[in-house]
């Protein structure tokens, strides 16, 4: 499973967790789970997380060389209810040395309460050296800095063909405006609907239009009025949120532009959202919006990914050309110990050599400033590592996976769905705040 999605599916079990951790309290005390500060440990580092599959055995050949050389046997453990059971074994007292963290929140709650140990120092460097003030701060809990970034996934591509774009005329946008004249452009000169669009996801149906919501009130409203509207300071009602829906709407509610080869606008909410790659293969649709994991179905429907291929993508634009704004997910790492083996891991772990290492066999892709684009085999993903390491992207994680599950995962996808099917934008956001917990 793509981590992108496995995060989408666990979100509301997350959640679930921190709300059960807060009802039950930390029987053994913060800081309770380890005894071992400062000892040298045994040459064993155990690690817990919910990366999986493939993407698990490049894991752990990322630091198998490293492993040698440190004398340190780092076992790993992966599973799909990482996010419930990590609170339970860290309240057991009995946590991993390590947990890789797919959602800030988790880990925040975590460690305000005294389970997760203080960065070490040289972490701490690395992290300020390589990384943003943007990543820094999802490992940061009340001016404390507890965990480095570890992987990470770019949101908000468009992908399109550059052939037929040479064709009609029209060239990559740079301005939400632009993207709009283009839409316009294509439409006319094909008189068909550029876009496709598939939010189908099982029971998580609606979850790719949370991610064009978000995209918007970031770009829109800037990354203050993101980060209150993600901690419920401003609600689903506020007139920022309200203008990022009507937006995203002048694309998703016009029947002139949406839904290449699939129907009309509420054939939307019935596609499933992987089925539109080969629509963009074959032509029949212009333009889609996804994540960069999407280069995958890409190339299993028969398309070569490359800015001089069958297809490529660019990043949703701003409002206004210039800096860029992007949305996305990661991890963090932190630890439930600090014995010298563990702090070898940690650092180790933080430092371009393994970024570079993880990038070179395909395990993902990491924001690290240290990291190799040219060591990436996918030009998206390579694309992806460029635009996390520009100083003038601004990065915020995705934000449904920052709410609480109720409305994360529960009225935001719901509202989502409805606002497809033709429920106005108004009673849309209103049904959405109703999710959020009574403060």
């Amino acid at each position: 499973m793509r981590p992108f999605l496995h995060r989408r599916i666990t979100a509301p079990i997350a959640m679930a967790a921190i709300a059960g951790l807060a009802l039950a309290g930390c029987s053994g005390g913060p800081g309770s789970t380890t005894d071992d500060a400062g000892a040298e440990g045994d040459g064993v580092v155990t690690i817990y997380s919910t990366i999986a599959d493939f993407e698990a055995e490049a894991l752990e050949k990322s630091w198998a060389e490293w492993e040698k050389d440190n004398n340190i046997d780092i076992q790993y453990e992966f599973s799909k209810e990482f996010e419930s059971q990590i609170s339970i074994r860290a309240q057991g007292g009995n946590p991993p040395d390590i947990g890789i963290f797919p959602q800030p929140g988790l880990f925040a709650d975590l460690a305000s309460r005294g389970f997760i140990k203080k960065a070490p120092a040289a972490v701490e460097a690395n992290v300020d050296e390589y990384w943003s003030a943007d990543w820094k701060k999802y490992g940061t809990v009340e001016d404390v800095f507890y965990g480095a970034p570890f992987k990470a996934n770019l949101k908000g591509f468009i992908w399109f063909s550059p052939t037929k774009f040479a064709e009609w005329g029209v060239e990559v946008p740079e301005t939400w405006d632009d993207l709009l004249a283009v839409t316009k452009t294509i439409q006319e000169k094909t008189g068909a609907a550029p876009w496709c669009a598939g939010f189908g996801s099982g029971d998580a149906t609606g979850w790719p239009g949370t991610d064009w919501v978000e995209d918007l009130v970031l770009r829109q409203a800037g990354p203050d009025v993101y980060d209150q509207w993600l901690n419920n300071e401003i609600p689903f009602t506020d007139p920022a949120i309200a203008e990022a829906f009507d937006s995203v709407g002048e694309i998703l509610l016009n029947p002139d532009y949406v839904n290449a080869g699939f129907g009309d606008v509420k054939s939307i909410n019935s596609t499933p959202f992987g089925d539109v790659a080969a629509p963009i293969v074959d032509g029949t649709c212009a333009l889609t919006h996804q994540a960069s994991f999407f280069d995958g179905f890409l190339g299993d429907a028969g398309g070569k990914v490359g800015p001089d291929a069958d297809i490529w993508a660019f990043m949703t634009p701003s409002i206004e050309a210039g800096g860029q704004a992007v949305t996305g997910g990661g991890e963090i790492v932190g630890a439930f110990a600090d014995d010298a083996d563990t702090v070898a891991v940690q650092e180790y772990l933080s430092t371009p050599e393994w970024a570079n290492s993880l990038v070179s066999i395909g395990g993902g892709i990491s924001a690290n400033t240290g990291v190799d684009p040219e060591l990436v085999d996918s030009p998206i993903l390579a694309e992806s590592i460029r635009i996390l390491q520009d100083p003038d992207t601004t990065f915020r994680f995705d934000a449904s996976d920052l709410m609480p599950g109720a409305v994360g995962s529960g009225t935001f996808f719901k509202g989502i769905v409805s606002w497809i099917n033709g429920t106005p934008t108004s009673e849309v956001l209103t049904s959405i705040e109703a999710g959020w917990p009574s403060k």
